[in-house]
């Protein structure tokens, strides 16, 4: 059995029993049937289903918004904006699909040349609980509207969210087993990929997940998009607006209290403002509010479960061993950490060499826009990054310096359906959302006629 977990107060919520490896086998049966069908469906017929989904995800707003807050600890408001965020992305998606997958001609010396964008089968997609239904929407909507079916092994401590999903589909219209969740246990993912059934896996998740489940991808030639960790830097030039950017950097770092692979982590100021930005950043963090998640009033939830709050606890506490300086938070009562800032913090110091899941912000100085990009750069991860200055031609060029897949100047680093979004280096590969995300799982296929 899963269980249900209320982060706020460890009730249990419900209990869900696990597929046997017969159940496993009937919805992979099903997906290959549903996917004989539905490739041959066209893209007007997908286009309404997904409209439709898009109108029962506002529908149901209410309901599914607490659902993501009794199962991962959210607060209600952001797992309301969670939900209207799935919907845009499925409206955006039944709108440009047609044009994303039309086909490409290509001027050769043949009579006819194009590239035609065709569906590969079922994609297996396993996803985070930090962000239960936009992760599973931003995989889905572009898979299934190119002729996919999904499979969806969700974190386990968000199983009802998964569940719900499931239904949203099946009550926007879509044909059975074009999109089913598997409630299983990790043991059970090697076996699934194994299947001929299963041309594709997407990961959001930790980097040991993506390096076990990119091994065992590779292992079965089977495509994966690889979405990872992420320490992203946030890097505050001298001639930055200071009033801006505090109210970006708090909302960056502390919203979902601070569990988001592109939250900003590092937050990389030039000396010469830096004493003014940790004295505006500590008075910004403290204001913040702390508690129940329904609540209206309250800004921040506890972490999705006592172990994270536990491992961030343990990273703070060797930060500070290591020179780093507590300014403000960092109090743990089981689940509830306490927003907290550090400043000193160099390479070397586990604040900056690691990522900190939750709400733990590290400061570090740099003497020099040069500096500034060197630290930025001194990462194994590269998912995204911000910049922060008035001279916009001086934010682009140091843009482009800085090693990771996005980079926001001026702004929250943000996924934007519209944008390709993923990382490099262990922050890992491929990407999601526009055009470049629906081209990841389908067959680019040339066709030549002399």
């Amino acid at each position: 059995m899963l269980k249900s977990i209320h982060p706020f107060d460890q009730s249990v919520i419900d209990e869900f029993p696990l597929h046997t490896p017969h159940d496993i086998q009937a919805k992979l049966d099903k997906a290959s049937l549903a996917f004989s069908l539905w490739k041959k469906t066209t893209l007007v017929q997908r286009s309404e289903m997904m409209l439709r989904v898009a109108a029962v995800l506002r529908k149901n707003k209410e309901e599914y918004a607490r659902t993501i807050t009794w199962e991962m600890g959210k607060v209600i408001s952001e797992s309301r904006a969670e939900i209207e965020k799935c919907a845009v992305g499925c409206e955006y998606f039944a709108k440009h699909a047609e044009n994303f997958l039309a086909d490409k001609r290509i001027d050769t010396d043949a009579y006819k040349s194009l590239v035609a964008y065709q569906p590969i089968g079922a994609v297996l997609a396993i996803m985070p609980w930090n962000f239960p239904f936009w992760q599973v929407f931003r995989y889905a909507a572009p898979a299934l509207m190119a002729g996919n079916v999904g499979l969806l092994k969700h974190s386990s401590n968000v199983t009802k969210c998964s569940m719900t999903i499931e239904k949203i589909f099946h009550e926007a219209g879509f044909p059975d087993g074009v999109f089913q969740s598997l409630i299983i246990q990790n043991t059970a993912i090697e076996s699934i990929l194994e299947s001929r059934i299963v041309q594709g896996v997407a990961l959001t998740g930790s980097e040991s997940a993506g390096a076990k489940v990119g091994a065992l991808a590779g292992k079965n030639i089977k495509k994966s998009v690889l979405e990872l960790g992420g320490s992203d830097p946030f890097i505050v030039l001298e001639d930055a607006d200071l009033d801006l950017t505090v109210k970006v950097a708090t909302q960056s770092r502390m919203q979902n209290a601070g569990q988001s692979c592109i939250a900003a982590k590092r937050f990389i100021v030039h000396e010469k403002i830096k004493e003014e930005f940790v004295e505006r950043f500590r008075i910004s963090i403290e204001a913040l509010r702390q508690g129940n998640p329904f609540d209206e009033k309250i800004t921040t939830g506890p972490l999705a479960r006592i172990d994270l709050a536990e491992d961030l606890e343990k990273q703070l506490k060797q930060s500070i061993q290591q020179g780093a300086r507590i300014v403000t938070g960092g109090e743990r009562n089981e689940g509830n950490f306490q927003p907290a800032l550090l400043d000193h913090v160099k390479p070397g110091i586990i604040a900056f060499d690691e990522e900190t899941f939750g709400p733990l912000a590290a400061v570090t100085s740099a003497c020099s826009e040069q500096e500034a990009i060197a630290f930025a750069n001194a990462s194994r991860y590269g998912l995204g990054a911000s910049i922060w200055t008035t001279d916009r031609d001086r934010g682009e060029r140091v843009a482009r310096e800085v090693e990771a897949g996005s980079v926001f100047i001026n702004s929250l680093m943000k996924s934007d359906v519209r944008l390709p979004f993923g990382g490099i280096k262990k922050s890992g590969y491929g990407r999601e959302l526009s055009e470049e995300g629906i081209h990841e799982f389908v067959n680019i296929k040339t066709i030549s006629i002399a």
